[in-house]
């Protein structure tokens, strides 16, 4: 893989912040976009901009077939059996909030078990609160192990006969966890649940077979996968996606409208309703050409090495703190802290040379907590990043180190 050859492909690389030259290590908030993206979208706009399904004017054909050629490259992305199990949503919160607030509230009532794990991302947790509240149902946790790690047997201890339904992260955004997603769904299938999973962090970096994986839901986002914000998507299985009620209504997702009663497009376009995210579907299914002509085998590789080369240069920082499992059994993220210094003054120093980072709770306060600490600071790479990206990190790191020490003394 010849990453400056597609480093080339991404403008808003090639610029200087604060008199320096970007280094870009915050891709597990938003991955940049290539210009592919960028020029599909554009291209959209310019020349095919109209409303999909409704008109039979020539740019509304071509809004449509653009639309739902999308749809067609993310099935065969995820590997799903049919389009009609490839719902357009506006990311991965939406997507997840759409199977608890329709399959869990028709499906759990009280006592029934609705089981997570303390590293979800708040997306897979809050969502999963409010129908345990709404439902009468249990919400119950998988323990964590002390690298932050899940286990099969913890797993099957958590799932019972009583279980409804399992939702598990597949790479922690937080931990760079890759949980057996696989595995759990094989336990959860046995106790009669479904297997929900969050993909956000994992559908980005590596291939994602959802017959594979026998996952009954699988949620993700277009802008964390070089795609453009605001458009996502839910992979279900076509027989639970049938059974459920849509919980958003008015045009697109309607057959017929009397004054008191009306009945729903079939799959997918019962959950698709109002004007969908039309030029967010064109620029993903961009994002997906673009990242097939990688290779998501050469991605993953690329950042195992990056993520294994990070772990060695910061472990060697004295003060510094890594949370999650070893390099070998990582994504590509590192999330760390430095004693003494606050995440967030970490994150300004880099700033200030040019490198971007996030500082915070990174929307899983409860991981936190279990971690024992208020934030953290965390780089996480893509493929457009490099070896001397993570040299330039771990110089600003000591720099960053001694300014504080010196200032604290």
């Amino acid at each position: 893989m010849n990453v400056n050859a597609i480093r080339e492909q991404f403008p808003i690389l090639h610029q200087h912040i604060n008199e320096h030259p970007l280094v870009y290590l915050d891709s597990a908030a938003s991955s940049q976009k290539p210009r592919s993206v960028i020029d599909a979208m554009k291209k959209y706009y310019e020349s095919d901009n109209a409303n999909v399904h409704r008109g039979v004017h020539t740019l509304g054909s071509r809004a449509t077939d653009a639309y739902e050629g999308a749809r067609e490259k993310i099935r065969a992305f995820l590997n799903a059996k049919s389009v009609q199990e490839i719902i357009y949503t506006r990311g991965t919160t939406t997507a997840l909030n759409l199977v608890a607030a329709s399959y869990a509230r028709a499906v759990c009532g009280e006592g029934d078990e609705i089981v997570i794990t303390p590293m979800e991302h708040h997306s897979n947790l809050i969502p999963w609160q409010q129908a345990a509240k709404a439902t009468g149902a249990v919400l119950k946790y998988i323990p964590l192990q002390a690298d932050g790690t899940i286990t099969l047997e913890d797993a099957q201890r958590t799932i019972t006969d009583r279980t409804k339904i399992v939702s598990i992260v597949h790479v922690s955004n937080v931990l760079g966890v890759i949980n057996p997603v696989k595995e759990i769904a094989a336990v959860a299938h046995r106790y009669g649940a479904v297997m929900v999973v969050d993909g956000a962090q994992s559908t980005p970096h590596m291939k994602v077979d959802v017959q594979d994986l026998d996952c009954d839901f699988f949620a993700f986002s277009g802008h964390k996968m070089c795609g453009p914000t605001g458009i996502g998507v839910l992979y279900g299985k076509k027989e639970l996606l049938e059974k459920m009620e849509p919980i958003e209504f008015g045009g697109e997702m309607i057959d017929f409208v009397d004054l008191y009663e009306s009945t729903w497009k079939e799959l997918p376009w019962k959950f698709e309703g109002g004007t969908p995210i039309i030029a967010g579907a064109v620029g993903l299914g961009a994002a997906i050409d673009f990242l097939q002509e990688v290779g998501l085998d050469a991605i993953e590789a690329h950042e195992h090495k990056l993520a294994s080369y990070a772990y060695e240069r910061l472990s060697a920082i004295a003060g510094t703190t890594i949370y999650g499992p070893g390099p070998r059994e990582r994504a590509g993220l590192i999330t760390f802290n430095i004693e003494d210094v606050h995440p967030h003054d970490v994150a300004t120093v880099l700033d200030t040379k040019g490198i971007a980072i996030r500082a915070g709770h990174h929307c899983a306060q409860p991981l936190m907590r279990w971690l024992n600490v208020s934030a953290t600071a965390r780089a996480s790479f893509y493929v457009y990043n490099t070896e001397e990206d993570v040299d330039r990190l771990a110089d600003a790191l000591h720099q960053t180190k001694e300014f504080f020490g010196h200032a604290i003394g």
